[in-house]
């Protein structure tokens, strides 16, 4: 049987031209993405993925454009599925109300869960600020179109 975990994620720029990352900690590994997270049964890519941001950031965007899906193969680091993950540039709808800080991994504990947010500017955003191959490729597709 073939597993697939598919993923949704939103690149939110700020008026700073900064975009929003996460870091968080999962079973002791520490990642840094893009806010979002899988889709569920039931569910369409950008029901989704505002779905995600209300849960993470308390925040209800708008999607904007589509920036990239994965086109090649990459296996979850933490099970045996298939990863295929869906970029979007979103904007909020409202006034970011998120503790931001500006140290990597600069957690607070909320309900078992190890996640932290700060802003990156967009113009020093590189490949290796995330741990994913997907989200690299993401910054890729994102930078190349990027128009301030």
């Amino acid at each position: 049987m073939f597993l697939f975990n598919v993923r949704v994620y939103g690149l939110l720029v700020n008026e700073d031209e900064q975009i929003l990352l996460s870091d968080e900690e999962h079973e002791g590994v520490y990642l840094t993405k893009f806010p979002g997270g899988g889709l569920e049964y039931g569910e369409g890519l950008t029901d989704a993925l505002k779905r995600e941001f209300i849960e993470e950031c308390n925040l209800n965007i708008e999607i904007i454009e589509h920036i990239y899906t994965t086109d090649f193969f990459e296996k979850s680091a933490f099970n045996e599925s298939q990863i295929i993950s869906i970029y979007y540039r979103v904007k909020p709808l409202s006034e970011l109300k998120l503790r931001v800080t500006e140290l990597p991994f600069d957690f607070d504990d909320v309900n078992g869960m190890r996640q932290a947010f700060r802003w990156k500017k967009v113009s020093e955003l590189e490949p290796a600020d995330v741990t994913f191959l997907t989200d690299k490729t993401a910054i890729e597709n994102f930078k190349a179109g990027w128009k301030s």
